[in-house]
């Protein structure tokens, strides 16, 4: 696959997914959310992947939306934003939430609207202590999409979560990972590293589990603590019938690292 707005690769496990329109803070365009398709096409199909990352090139993760390949002016016919939700956000967020591994995200920069967004979809969120999340959709008379009206007072409550989408204001990295909107900051030239270590940490573990984890702790949110723990019941069933279990129990009691396939 030749890509011209991001780049994809798979190696040891990890699968790496960059947005790469640096000269334009790798926003949006009609050509990327295609490109992104392919590439999320490709990991549906390579067994070998066990966890996705997610990053951006240059000194952006991702500005959002292109407004110049969806411009407005005065005379012309408003757009359909619905359209471009349906088509493209929409099924962006939901591929991600629902991808048979865990992703990460590397979050180097300025995560402005769609992109904070899309960083916030991810299961695991690491940012250079010089990045910042913008919630910017309410400077262009918008609301937070791409799930960010969804995963902002899951993460944050509601107080901070109507604060950052009303007033647009810059939340620096640090602060957002104090308030528990992403798993950590750390200092720039660590964020390298430290994806880096989760990455290998991630596609080494067992897949299937961590998938359930994600599943579960979703449902949580909405369900009452009976019908919870009847899903950890079924879920645990599940999970202690596949070889990932009998080998972690193994290797515990062999004092050995196990050797897991994510099946």
């Amino acid at each position: 696959m030749n890509f011209t707005t991001i780049t994809y690769a798979v190696d040891a496990g990890i699968a790496r997914l960059t947005l790469n329109r640096p000269d334009r803070l790798n926003s949006f365009t009609e050509q990327m959310h295609e490109e992104i398709r392919q590439a999320l096409d490709a990991l549906a199909a390579d067994l070998s992947a066990r966890v996705l990352v997610l990053s951006g090139a240059g000194r952006a993760f991702c500005a959002g939306q292109d407004l110049n390949d969806r411009g407005v002016s005065g005379g012309d016919e408003p757009p359909d934003l619905a359209a471009t939700i349906e088509k493209n956000y929409k099924p962006l967020v939901r591929r991600l939430q629902h991808l048979r591994m865990p992703t990460l995200c590397a979050v180097n920069g300025i995560a402005a609207g769609a992109g904070a967004s899309l960083a916030l979809a991810c299961d695991i969120v690491v940012a250079a202590r010089s990045a910042s999340f913008l919630q910017a959709f309410s400077k262009i008379g918008l609301i937070p999409d791409t799930g960010g009206s969804w995963f902002l007072p899951q993460r944050v409550g509601m107080a901070r979560a109507v604060g950052l989408a009303m007033l647009a204001d810059k939340l620096p990295a640090e602060k957002a990972a104090a308030w528990g909107l992403i798993w950590d900051c750390v200092d720039d030239d660590e964020l390298a590293p430290t994806i880096d270590r989760i990455a290998a940490q991630l596609a080494s573990a067992p897949t299937r589990a961590l998938v359930r984890t994600r599943q579960v702790m979703r449902a949580g949110v909405n369900n009452p603590l009976e019908t919870q723990l009847d899903l950890e019941c079924d879920v645990m069933r599940e999970l202690g019938r596949s070889d990932d279990y009998r080998e972690g129990v193994a290797a515990f009691v062999a004092k050995r690292a196990p050797n897991f396939t994510g099946e």
